[in-house]
Order: structure tokens, then sequence, then C-alpha cells
């Protein structure tokens, strides 16, 4: 398994939030695929590795998405949101992930 290779404490705190919108959710249906919210320095390889061990299912391939985050403005002033990296995570064909942690 790829998870022997990176430190377990590190692998914990890969993955961030689960993303659940509609967008994530045809994803899933259609691609066999689910979306996560990793750390900005994650690499593919650490995140194929935390899915693994904390859902116990087998990865196919991640794809990852840098998103900046949007200038807001408001009547105090200019803010910003946070850049957010997300992880396209697909699965190999019969795995499905619950987030329960229980693989089918």
């Amino acid at each position: 398994m790829s998870a022997l290779k990176f430190k377990e404490d590190r692998l914990m705190q890969v993955l961030v939030a689960p993303i659940v919108s509609e967008k994530a959710t045809a994803v899933a249906e259609a691609h066999n695929q689910v979306l996560f919210k990793v750390l900005q320095d994650a690499t593919k390889p650490e995140i194929k590795a935390a899915v693994e061990l904390l859902f116990k299912v087998e990865v196919d391939k991640v794809s990852v998405v840098n998103t900046k985050g949007k200038t807001k403005r408001s009547s105090r002033g200019v803010g910003r949101r946070d850049n957010v990296r997300k992880a396209y995570v697909c699965l190999k064909p019969g795995q499905e992930l619950n987030f329960s942690g229980e693989a089918a």
C-alpha cells in the first residue's frame, strides 16, 4: 500500500474536509469520484495514500484543482477569501466510499 511511504500523522492532516455540493454529487454519480478540500502543499501521492488509509478503499487516480480566493468589498474595506485546493479522487471500479469510514 502507498501509505507506507509517508508518515501517518501527516496523512491524517492532508484531507481537510469532503466537498458536498451539487457538482460533487453529479461527479460522484457519473465518474465514481469523490471531492475533498486538501492542504495547499499536499501532493497527489499524499492525497492518494491518505484516502486509502482513512477510508480503506483503492484509489485509481487523483486530479488537483487550485481555486484562487475571490476579492470581496464591504463598507469596512476590501477583503479576500482563502485560496482552496480541491482533490478529485477517482476510485477503482467496484469501490465505493461512505463518509462513515466503511468501504463497500
